[in-house]
């Protein structure tokens, strides 16, 4: 049996309760993250999977249905003690930079937890190696690019060695190179460590890489699945605000177009592949 890493039962809740003919922002929701998974959260704007990751960060009390964090019911009282155990990168990585240097800001948070001075430098490296940053540690946050800062930002995260890692719609403000790169990060973490990972995102190139996606569409529920289960429902998405990935839209096309394909390329790599062996290879 898989061990729970975080568990959403029936949450509901509202930013202004007091007011009649209010609408729940997120309305008896459940699911379950499993140790070593990547979860994604998707939906438009508005959907609800903003305020699901302030719950999740106890940054926000239920009215109705509870939270479980590494199987402990989430209060106020072990609210810190389950934080500690969360590694939280957040939209934009400027508004998290306390340090002067890039190992100043990955030691702020150690500093701050206690961690003793020589544990506290062999983190901040081992962090920065695991994002590739280990180069730049009295390099200034600022002069680096929108990539750099939020691999700066896993590293300051993994620092603190959590369980979880909440990627809160971190790669919205990037360009394409940097989204690339804090992706690939990512990814080479969870192959290497195990690292569960969930992802709060409306980034489709994001969502793939999970195994799992939650599809919220007016504070509920809309769909739970695997990427390639969601992307099936196609048109039903578009119809409810969800775009489909590049692949899946240009499989699509080229299949009306007599293409002959399998259909099932979820990146664009996969889609190359599927051209050549249904058109090319002998």
């Amino acid at each position: 049996m898989m061990n729970e890493i975080l568990k959403l039962n029936n949450i509901t809740f509202t930013y202004a309760p007091e007011q009649e003919e209010v609408k729940n922002a997120v309305e008896d929701v459940s699911f379950t993250v499993n140790e070593g998974e990547w979860i994604a959260i998707v939906g438009h704007n508005g959907s609800g999977k903003s305020t699901l990751a302030k719950i999740i960060n106890g940054l926000l009390f239920t009215e109705q249905g509870t939270v479980e964090v590494m199987q402990k019911l989430m209060n106020e009282e072990n609210l810190w003690d389950i934080r500690s155990q969360m590694g939280m990168v957040f939209q934009n990585p400027d508004n998290q930079f306390v340090g002067a240097t890039v190992q100043d800001d990955v030691a702020f948070a150690l500093e701050n937890n206690g961690v003793p001075h020589e544990e506290m430098v062999a983190r901040v490296h081992e962090a920065l190696a695991q994002v590739k940053m280990e180069q730049f540690l009295d390099h200034e946050p600022q002069h680096l690019s929108g990539g750099q800062k939020q691999r700066v930002a896993i590293a300051g995260a993994l620092a603190l060695k959590p369980r979880l890692l909440i990627l809160d719609e971190a790669t919205s403000m990037l360009d394409p190179q940097g989204r690339k790169e804090v992706l690939a990060t990512v990814r080479k973490l969870r192959e290497d460590t195990g690292l569960t990972v969930l992802s709060i995102t409306h980034d489709l190139e994001e969502a793939i890489l999970a195994d799992r996606l939650l599809f919220m569409n007016g504070g509920q529920k809309f769909a739970e699945g695997t990427p390639k289960e969601i992307f099936d429902l196609g048109d039903q998405l578009i119809e409810l605000g969800l775009d489909l990935p590049f692949p899946i839209k240009m499989s699509k096309l080229l299949m009306a177009q007599g293409v002959s394909l399998q259909g099932n390329a979820m990146s664009e790599e996969e889609l190359v592949n599927d051209i050549w062996i249904s058109n090319f290879k002998k």
